[in-house]
């Protein structure tokens, strides 16, 4: 009986050939855990503004991989020494960063279960995926939780230009058809290199940091904060946020198992054991959106509208001001609402919110990006570059937003 060949060479709209190299990187795609992102949306709720961006999870943390061996391959050739087995740790790392995704990506963040951030059960799939493989991805997680000595190797997985960035931004830009977030990825990473263990950009490389950046804050404002994309994802988690209160008032609600599950108990990342987390890498996108289906015919009636608003793209009023929108203003809109549906105040705070967004390309506050001058001394992009405007970008930009059902009047 022949076994299965495991060095594979797939097809990616955005890099052409990407190459499976490593049986273990291939099992660890083929496992189910790994399998569930190709059911986990990239950009949630954005396909309601840009139709082609359908991509899933999946394709980005392929292409993650793909560019991370690029880069090491440079990095060697420019006198790095980087073993076989860190290069295939960082090759395991990067695939499995986003492994911890919910449905629709960030949208119900923190909502399936309490407070816990995609990265924490990213680091439970890896820690469970280790067992799996008898200790094999131990380097890895080493790298991920930033333990290993070499602290250039964590900043290619996680920095401010790291390869989760250069992939999305790219990716992104290509399924949503937002031409201003395209980047020269192939560029940054030839120009990229290493000094006193540290992940640097030649100096020659600074227009292409500067276009990642303009990039970067363009990409957020037209696309991931697009305001109707934040008003279809905040009905997305309101409509959780009312199905777990009705669960929770013994009211049944037709849903798949996983969902149910999550809905009846409040989990924290204490009481993840391996049978919650087996729970959790049951659901994705198809569980929601087939109880959002179902349930725009309950009897409750917010579950029901808001429910039928994501169904029919019936998506909210959603206005951005430069100030704080005043609370008075809030509370005569879900007058005007209650008057006209007998809404309770706590009922008509489904439909009437306020809330902020905030945008910021580049933080000067976290580990900067690092320039390498052509003298040997390094820089702060924000110091070495020639365009004022950098500087700007690390400043963050708050917007405040008003959501309204489009019957009222403002």
């Amino acid at each position: 009986m022949s076994e299965i060949n495991k060095l594979k060479i797939l097809n990616d709209p955005i890099y052409g050939f990407i190459s499976i190299t490593n049986p273990l990187v291939y099992d660890l795609i083929q496992h189910p855990y790994f399998q569930r992102l190709r059911r986990i949306s990239q950009m949630g709720m954005t396909y309601l503004v840009y139709p082609g961006a359908h991509h899933t999870r999946f394709h980005h943390a392929l292409g993650c991989m793909h560019i991370m061996q690029k880069t090491v391959a440079v990095l060697r050739f420019k006198g790095v020494d980087i073993s076989d087995e860190e290069e295939n740790a960082l090759c395991i790392a990067i695939l499995l960063h986003d492994i911890g995704h919910g449905p629709f990506s960030h949208a119900m963040e923190h909502s399936i279960v309490e407070n816990v951030s995609h990265e924490s059960i990213s680091l439970l799939f890896m820690d469970r995926l280790n067992e799996i493989f008898d200790g094999q991805l131990s380097l890895a997680i080493k790298i991920f939780r930033g333990q290993y000595h070499r602290k250039f190797m964590l900043q290619l997985i996680s920095s401010q230009l790291d390869m989760d960035r250069m992939d999305y931004l790219k990716r992104d830009s290509f399924y949503s058809g937002v031409a201003e977030g395209n980047i020269n990825s192939e560029r940054l990473i030839q120009m990229l290199n290493v000094q006193d263990d540290m992940l640097v950009i030649e100096e020659k490389g600074i227009y292409s940091v500067e276009k990642f950046l303009v990039a970067r804050r363009l990409m957020y404002w037209q696309a991931y904060l697009h305001k109707t994309s934040v008003a279809a994802e905040l009905m997305l988690t309101k409509v959780l946020k009312r199905a777990k209160q009705l669960t929770q008032q013994g009211i049944s609600l037709e849903c798949s198992r996983p969902l149910k599950f999550f809905m009846e108990n409040h989990i924290s990342l204490e009481d993840f054991d391996n049978t919650i987390l087996d729970t959790f890498s049951r659901l994705d996108d198809f569980d929601v959106i087939s109880a959002i289906k179902e349930w725009q015919y309950h009897d409750d009636y917010v579950l029901a509208e808001l429910c039928r608003m994501i169904i029919n793209r019936d998506l909210p009023k959603i206005k951005l001001h430069a100030q704080k929108v005043s609370k008075e203003e809030v509370v005569r809109l879900r007058l005007q609402l209650m008057e006209r549906t007998g809404l309770t105040e706590k009922d008509a705070a489904y439909f009437v919110y306020r809330g902020t967004i905030k945008n910021q390309a580049y933080n000067k506050k976290e580990e900067p990006i690092h320039i390498l001058k052509k003298d040997g001394t390094i820089e702060d992009v924000a110091e070495a570059s020639d365009q004022l405007n950098l500087k700007a970008l690390s400043k963050p930009v708050t917007k405040y937003y008003l959501c309204y059902p489009k019957s009222l009047n403002f």
